[in-house]
């Protein structure tokens, strides 16, 4: 797949080196690290799982870090929490960061989990579950409407490209991007550590979208993230969104990925949907340069089966793609 690059995210379901190099076998090209749940440091092993996998197929891997940057997650916990609908909660229930409490006014509403819950703030403390989930560690948190202002990069962030050549880390996942000046803030971090990294920078909000065009002399790459920009633009209007970023890419010969629940339902069962299977096969012929399994890899029950029915669409479309 020498004009489509495939990846698979790090997590438990596929830390062990057999099936990551099952999965390089299938056509991988490289993995994602998610930041937002470890650091470098603490993943020293399962990196060094990707790279015996990898040296096995004699492939040479990407490693892509996504960051945390100007994102918002609710804290570690031990135990998840289950919201029912229709009930309410305390809001240190949920274990928002404190620089959010300003914004949890009443009234207010809140999605969490890349859209899965849904929330409203109330006027005691409290909230009201409008839409119900199991709600883990580290869970994405979006207001609608409200703008809050966060930095680029977090201290865990610099360190983490501080050691980054250590780690052979090739490319970083910028998240949230608002405008170029977000994305030059990272090129001087990378320089001032003498790295030359891929930037990849991740499309998720209304900001990156009505910024888009000025982020790619910045970036090499343009990420269509479409759990978090679902929630920010709302479900129905992702399809159209998604069509001119793609336009706008080729416009620009930027390249482009497409991420986030491209195998979903492969986390719980071994086949996929028939939505999935044209959505990666549309993904690719209509001239995508990268796609990319999360949860799918990191934490479903068949990571290998998801990597190989990914694969497998990918060359047909590949196959078929006048792009």
């Amino acid at each position: 797949m020498k004009k489509l690059k495939i990846y698979g995210t790090l997590g438990p379901a596929c830390q062990k080196a057999e099936v990551l190099e099952n999965m390089f076998r299938t056509g991988m090209s490289g993995v994602r690290l998610n930041l937002s749940h470890t650091t470098l440091s603490q993943s020293k092993e399962i990196l060094g799982q990707v790279f015996q996998a990898a040296q096995r197929c004699k492939i040479q891997p990407e490693i892509l870090i996504d960051m945390i940057g100007p994102e918002i997650r609710t804290g570690k916990r031990e135990r998840a929490l289950i919201l029912e609908k229709g009930k309410s909660y305390f809001l240190s229930q949920l274990r928002f960061p404190d620089f959010v409490k300003p914004y949890c006014i009443p009234g207010q509403h809140v999605l969490v989990d890349d859209g899965k819950m849904e929330i409203e703030i109330q006027d005691n403390g409290q909230v009201q579950v409008l839409r119900e989930g199991i709600l883990e560690s580290r869970k994405t948190v979006f207001f609608p409407g409200v703008q809050i202002d966060c930095p680029a990069l977090t201290e865990q962030d610099v360190e983490n490209l501080r050691v980054a050549k250590d780690y052979g880390v090739t490319g970083i996942m910028q998240p949230f991007v608002r405008g170029p000046r977000d994305l030059a803030h990272v090129k001087k971090v990378l320089d001032s550590f003498g790295l030359s990294l891929k930037v990849l920078a991740k499309i998720e909000n209304q900001d990156g979208i009505d910024h888009l065009e000025s982020l790619f002399p910045y970036c090499d790459e343009i990420v269509i993230a479409r759990g978090d920009l679902g929630s920010s633009i709302g479900l129905c209007q992702l399809p159209r969104i998604q069509r001119r970023i793609e336009a706008a890419c080729h416009k620009h010969h930027k390249p482009y990925m497409v991420v986030t629940e491209m195998l979903d339902s492969m986390q719980r069962q071994p086949t996929p949907t028939r939505a999935e299977v044209n959505d990666i096969y549309d993904a690719v012929i209509r001239g995508a340069s990268s796609i990319m399994l999360t949860g799918e890899s990191a934490k479903g029950k068949y990571p290998e089966e998801a990597m190989r029915y990914f694969c497998t669409i990918a060359q047909m479309a590949l196959e078929d793609r006048k792009i």
